[in-house]
């Protein structure tokens, strides 16, 4: 049996690149030494020919990063909304669940070592952050950035692989399925937006029930 279901499984990659920009927290994944290592890093991620690339900076002294420096593969989770589901949600007699969505790529990283484009690479990441109302430019002359940028490695990971793993009660019956939206919407009232976004653009290989 595959896992996870295939009912829970994201086929539309564009959906997993949209919850990865909507919630740019990632955790990351890497092993080296026998040691199994992960960090929480903002990752802003760009188009290029094939499936794209996340953006970020670390510590550097992280110890992280000598798997990143070694272009040793590692896995970024970005996690969406994401609910405990009791029975008493739905219509139908069900046991308790948590209903999520993730995201997840595979990578080969790069190490970005000339200052002038990392310091670039923040300017672009806080434009990202920001949104569109801007409320802040940093500046490339700020001197605070400027000493920060002895202490902070740049880095791009090239996707590789990639699986969206978004349970959302698919092997229920339709109407429970609607109330499951339903407690998500009251539990993330500000992010309605996105969830119905997530939602709409949902691809899956298979949907156990109608």
């Amino acid at each position: 049996m595959k896992y996870p279901p295939q009912h829970h499984q994201e086929a539309n990659f564009e959906n997993c690149v949209y919850l990865a920009k909507e919630y740019p927290l990632a955790t990351v994944i890497s092993s080296i030494n026998q040691q199994i290592h992960s960090s929480h890093l903002p990752l802003v991620y760009q188009e290029n020919d094939s499936l794209g690339v996340f953006v970020g900076h670390l510590d550097k002294f992280n110890p992280q990063l000598e798997a990143l420096e070694k272009g040793l593969e590692v896995e970024l989770i970005f996690h969406g909304p994401e609910i405990y589901i009791s029975p008493t949600t739905y219509q139908t007699t069900q046991l308790p669940t948590w209903n999520y969505f993730k995201a997840h790529f595979k990578g080969s990283p790069r190490i970005i070592t000339d200052k002038e484009t990392v310091k670039q690479s923040l300017i672009s990441m806080t434009e990202v952050l920001e949104g569109n109302e801007q409320r802040y430019r940093l500046d490339p002359k700020n001197p605070r950035m400027k000493a920060a940028l002895d202490y902070i490695i740049g880095f791009e990971i090239t996707i590789l692989a990639w699986e969206g793993k978004h349970k959302i009660s698919q092997d229920k019956h339709t109407n429970d399925q609607l109330l499951a939206k339903e407690a998500l919407f009251n539990k993330f009232p500000n992010s309605k937006k996105v969830i119905n976004e997530l939602y709409r653009n949902h691809q899956t290989k298979k949907t156990p029930l109608d």
